[in-house]
């Protein structure tokens, strides 16, 4: 396993990172303790979740993902060996049961903060990250933004200030964001310099064969301001494995949540047959290629993967080991070129 060190900080964590949010809906609690166990064997210290997980959550299932983690470190006794990052969930995604209003007041960060410390079973959160700005912008599904959210207040100073605190306190570590672009990192680095207050390290924004929007823009500044991009769906949550290019089997993430709709456009099923003929055609399988796409870039800090089986798990992380040499790296460019970032 190679490790990096989350900047700016003086924690090592895995360039892997375990991803949960199938714990609570698609895997049981021993399905999750036995991911965990394997994931740590494989030299995994870096966990990251979110207080809305499991992925099709809803009121009854709400938080599960972090129980199922909590109960594993109660039972493991290994919370100092890893890296624990979860998330707090913004307003605009119809999330109402988690608490209203859905913002960053102090008053809701306080609370999930709170709760999920007690989900964990932790007394710290080594990173808190924001899931998604306050404000309506281009993400899940939107390439630009053409209109500004004029309803949007700027609360990042108050926002800082509470994290601050909250720091102070001993209840997390450091703070990120996430699907986030240029405009809110530059706010959020803006207002930690101007003010003497904590500095975001981390962005989480997805980053994959199908998605390489984070190069425009977001990728200059946060290789200039020293923030490391954790990122996430490296696989097209599954499409880039090649598996739903003759339809969607049942059970599948593609079938189970069909309003993940960024992965099923025309341009993406002729992206990825184009990707899997390419890894095929030099001894490799679509997954292994596409993860180690993703794991050679300089601007990655660190690759989010996830699974509903421990073989699947096995699966992604022994992809890490595939090194792409330059001529499959300039094919790459070339598909890219005639398909660019089909999965907005």
């Amino acid at each position: 396993m190679n490790y990096t060190t989350l900047p700016n900080t003086t924690l090592k964590i895995s360039k892997i990172c375990l991803g949960t949010m199938t714990f609570g809906n698609q895997n049981t609690e021993a399905e999750a303790h036995s991911q965990l166990d394997y994931a740590l064997e494989k030299g995994i210290n870096f966990i990251d979740t979110a207080e809305m997980y499991p992925i099709g959550g809803n009121a009854q299932i709400f938080g599960s993902t972090e129980r199922y983690i909590g109960s594993w470190i109660k039972k493991s006794g290994k919370r100092e060996e890893v890296v624990l990052a979860t998330k707090i969930a913004g307003p605009n995604r119809g999330m109402e049961y988690i608490r209203k209003p859905l913002d960053f007041s102090k008053k809701n960060i306080t609370d999930a903060i709170e709760l999920s410390l007690k989900n964990l079973q932790t007394d710290y959160i080594d990173l808190y990250q924001m899931h998604w700005p306050e404000r309506i912008m281009n993400m899940f599904g939107k390439r630009g933004l053409q209109q500004l959210d004029e309803q949007w207040s700027d609360s990042v100073l108050d926002v800082l200030t509470t994290y601050d605190g909250l720091i102070k306190q001993g209840k997390i570590k450091h703070i990120g964001l996430s699907n986030e672009n240029p405009y809110g990192v530059m706010r959020f680095l803006q207002e930690s310099e101007r003010h003497n207050l904590p500095r975001i390290v981390t962005i989480q924004n997805p980053y994959s064969l199908l998605n390489r929007l984070y190069e425009v823009g977001l990728s200059e500044m946060c290789l200039r301001e020293n923030v490391g991009l954790m990122a996430y769906s490296p696989l097209g949550f599954g499409f880039l494995t090649g598996k739903y290019l003759t339809g969607f089997p049942e059970k599948s993430r593609m079938k189970t949540f069909p309003n993940f709709v960024r992965y099923t456009n025309e341009n993406c099923f002729k992206a990825t047959q184009l990707y899997k003929n390419l890894a095929e055609a030099n001894g490799m399988t679509s997954t292994q290629m596409a993860l180690a796409f993703v794991n050679q870039q300089s601007l990655v800090m660190s690759t989010i993967i996830g699974a509903t089986s421990l073989a699947q798990l096995e699966e992604n992380i022994h992809a890490f080991d595939t090194v792409l040499s330059p001529e499959v790296l300039l094919e790459i460019e070339k598909i890219h070129e005639l398909i660019p970032n089909p999965a907005p």
